[in-house]
């Protein structure tokens, strides 16, 4: 079996589920676990990488508009790397290259491999991703191990939630400039690690919304979990959050409770660290109820102006 994901989320259901060496070519965005980045890379981003936030917004909405491709996919590679299942998704076409692009090229293929997309948009699409891609490549039951391993560690950060009285207000921010809410799998995370999201919808999409809906809902807890960047690129848009008209007289900013995270290693991607992302804001929302695994990195929390007094 010759695996080809094209998506990061699918390169880390692959290697949870034992078939890490079965890879032969992922995506230009595939970075973990960190075996898998001497692969060979089989999109690339047409945006620029330069871009400023608000410049990444605009040009996708301009492409998605325009009905423009978002990434490239190289089917000379691909062909020379002959596999004989490829993993994809359908779900974002901001995300990773669009299906109907993978199904073109899949079609001639020698071979026809079989093409596997994933459209996740709730945390238990999410484990049962694992199962579908474990089925694909002949070995369901590690697709079930993997998914009972994960499911118990959901079950333990649920358990511990129930000891808690009042559940915080929280607002996970998926962009900055502009804002959006954080939907799909984030709300269920924030209700599972004991916090109630007051703008995102669970299964919904992500949106954009006014700055003065943030102002509105007032949260108590404020996670910046920006879409595809880590917490070094996210820092950089932080002034520009400092900057939003009444940012210093939420309720988060002033009791310090604004925090960063790295959206792109464990918010974004609807694969196993998904479950890493409900123990690090667990850990974040309720400290003294939820202990943060080893290994896990601790949200970061960010100053603010009261904090920094």
């Amino acid at each position: 079996m010759r695996i080809v994901s094209l998506l990061p989320s699918a390169t880390e259901i692959v290697c949870a589920i034992g078939l890490g060496d079965r890879l032969v070519g992922v995506s230009h965005e595939c970075d973990h676990p960190p075996g898998v980045r001497s692969l060979p890379r089989l999109t690339r981003s047409l945006l620029a990488a330069e871009a400023t936030s608000a410049g990444i917004d605009a040009a996708v909405r301009t492409r998605l508009q325009e009905r423009q491709p978002l990434y490239a996919l190289d089917a000379d590679l691909l062909e020379r790397l002959r596999p004989d299942l490829v993993v994809t998704q359908a779900l974002c076409d901001v995300c990773a290259v669009a299906e109907a692009d993978v199904a073109a090229v899949a079609c001639r293929l020698p071979g026809a491999p079989r093409v596997i997309n994933l459209e996740p948009t709730r945390l238990a699409d999410v484990l049962d991703a694992l199962v579908v891609v474990a089925g694909a490549a002949g070995v369901p039951g590690a697709g079930a191990a993997a998914r009972e391993r994960l499911a118990a560690r959901i079950d333990a950060v649920a358990e511990r939630t129930r000891r808690i009285g009042r559940r915080k207000l929280v607002m996970v921010l998926e962009w900055i400039d502009p804002p959006f809410t954080a939907g799909h799998w984030s709300p269920e995370l924030v209700a599972l690690a004991g916090g109630e999201e007051v703008l995102g919808v669970a299964g919904e999409k992500s949106r954009a919304c006014d700055w003065e809906e943030v102002v509105a809902a007032d949260p108590e807890v404020l996670v910046v979990a920006l879409c595809g960047f880590d917490a070094a690129r996210s820092r950089l848009d932080l002034p520009i959050l400092a900057r939003m008209p009444g940012y210093d007289d939420l309720a988060c900013v002033r009791a310090g409770e604004v925090f960063l995270v790295d959206g792109n290693a464990f918010f974004s991607r609807p694969g196993p660290r998904l479950i890493d992302a409900l123990e690090i804001v667990a850990h974040a929302l309720h400290p003294a109820i939820h202990p943060l695994p080893s290994g896990l990195p601790a949200a970061e929390r960010v100053a603010t102006p009261r904090s920094r007094r």
